[in-house]
């Protein structure tokens, strides 16, 4: 069975170079939305193994707030139905301290600094959290 990687990200040259390296590399089935209504519903629908999450979303609502990336993991970590699918935080703001305090903040499991350099290791960080083989 293939594993699916949720990519909330409104960058969509990051998607398309993110998608092209989980799908190529990890062999893994690719969804992507930066609608936080989507996500919700994509998350607790258990249709994604793990979620990528694009701190600095620019345009997300969530049932009409402006939401980050930060907060849309909050919300998914803080429902029952939700808590165990792993998140990644994606962001470029990677100043020192930036890792521990949006991983505190958002509850998030790991943290990836933009721009990916080795892709061989954004992947191994990714199949690191997806949930093994039952």
């Amino acid at each position: 069975m293939t594993k699916t990687v949720l990519l909330v990200e409104d960058d969509l040259g990051n998607v398309r170079v993110f998608s092209r390296y989980l799908t190529k590399l990890g062999g893994l089935t690719v969804k992507h939305t930066e609608d936080a209504d989507e996500v919700m519903q994509i998350v607790k629908a258990g249709q994604a193994d793990l979620v990528l999450m694009d701190v600095s979303l620019s345009h997300s609502l969530y049932q009409g707030k402006a939401v980050d990336g930060i907060k849309l993991t909050q919300l998914l970590k803080s429902d029952p139905s939700t808590a165990s699918v792993p998140i990644i935080l994606v962001t470029a703001h990677a100043m020192i301290g930036d890792k521990e305090n949006s991983l505190q903040q958002s509850g998030a499991d790991d943290y990836i600094s933009k721009p990916v350099v080795d892709y061989r290791a954004f992947i191994d960080q990714v199949m690191a959290l997806l949930p093994g083989e039952a």
